[in-house]
């Protein structure tokens, strides 16, 4: 069973939410201003919460970016309600986390009922990359790069993929005045312009450069210490991008209080800026530079695209992995109409 639903999760009737056993799965995201409290004070008020389900450690510590919980956590609930701030790519770790939750209740045959407090996406209805066409982590749904769906919408799409039968019901707080940057998402996604990096400058985690975690301007920044950074002539830079060479020591992460080089990536007013291709640009460039480059085997099962591998083991030219996504985001974008709760739609850069 499937609802989409406008009225504010306060002042939702359900029985399961007025009366049973609800969990809060939550980060930091789940304050709302109005009511000066935070989603599970609601329920904690009610006297019907049970648990909270969040990050283990303070909200801006670096490598706390996963809610740990288990099948137990779920027993003898009669609602979870969920509220993150997804920030638009498939590979987010809390929007993972979601659909752990999901599959958990999925299989199980006295599963709670999902309530998911829908937020705006962040990086808009901006569409970059492909869907996965190989195996790839179970918990990530087979959706572009940057999926330009909202939560709720991606929560349906994958309870419908996995076959879910448990009640799921979206509750929509996409025109609230606490705009989703105002309060981070993840530790390493610290303003409003990361979410339009992280597509692409995510996958820098699973390679021997880091994107600057542990510094004040993650994906922005990226580099390693036995980069030489300086020329940038022949450095791959699209329209209305500027590159600019640059050092920085991690405070955490990869590379923690050494110092690195490397370069910040810049964009300027108006600019169009589809981060995976150039991040795929950025790596191919390095690889061929640096033998300390290290792909590793993690990048291709987050990548999961056979062509995209190709052009970055060095076997295909750049226009044809150009031409490959541009084919794979339409193919995503017509599939993604199933799914909308919202008027406008999700759409390609030209």
């Amino acid at each position: 069973m499937f609802s989409f639903r406008t009225t504010p999760v306060g002042e939702q009737l359900d029985r399961a939410l007025r009366e049973g056993r609800v969990a809060c799965f939550c980060t930091q995201n789940c304050w709302d201003p109005h009511g000066g409290r935070y989603l599970y004070d609601l329920f904690r008020e009610r006297g019907n919460l049970v648990r909270i389900l969040s990050p283990r450690d303070t909200e801006l510590t670096p490598d706390t970016n996963h809610i740990d919980f288990g099948a137990d956590d779920l027993e003898g609930l009669d609602a979870v309600v969920v509220e993150i701030q997804d920030v638009g790519t498939r590979y987010f770790n809390y929007t993972r986390d979601v659909m752990r939750l999901l599959s958990m209740c999925a299989r199980s045959a006295d599963a709670p009922a999902v309530y998911v407090v829908d937020h705006i996406n962040p990086a808009g209805r901006v569409v970059e990359g492909t869907m996965p066409a190989v195996e790839s982590d179970i918990w990530t749904p087979r959706v572009a790069h940057r999926h330009g769906l909202t939560l709720g919408e991606l929560c349906h799409l994958y309870c419908n993929e996995i076959g879910a039968k448990f009640p799921l019901h979206v509750i929509s707080d996409v025109g609230k005045d606490l705009l989703p940057w105002t309060i981070a998402p993840a530790s390493d996604i610290p303003g409003m312009f990361t979410c339009e990096m992280y597509p692409g400058g995510g996958l820098w985690n699973n390679t021997s450069v880091t994107p600057a975690i542990g510094t004040a301007r993650p994906y922005e920044y990226f580099g390693a210490p036995f980069i030489k950074s300086g020329d940038i002539r022949f450095l791959p830079t699209p329209p209305g991008v500027m590159m600019r060479p640059c050092s920085f020591t991690p405070a955490a992460g990869r590379y923690q209080g050494e110092r690195c080089y490397g370069y910040q990536i810049m964009l300027q007013p108006g600019a169009q800026y589809h981060s995976l291709l150039h991040t795929l640009q950025l790596m191919r460039f390095l690889s061929e530079r640096y033998s300390q480059v290290e792909l590793y085997d993690s990048l291709f099962v987050k990548v999961a695209d056979p062509v995209i591998e190709e052009y970055l083991r060095g076997h295909l030219t750049f226009d044809v992995v150009q031409e490959h996504v541009k084919l794979e985001e339409q193919k995503w974008i017509r599939k993604a109409k199933r799914y909308l709760l919202y008027d406008d739609a999700p759409y390609r850069m030209k």
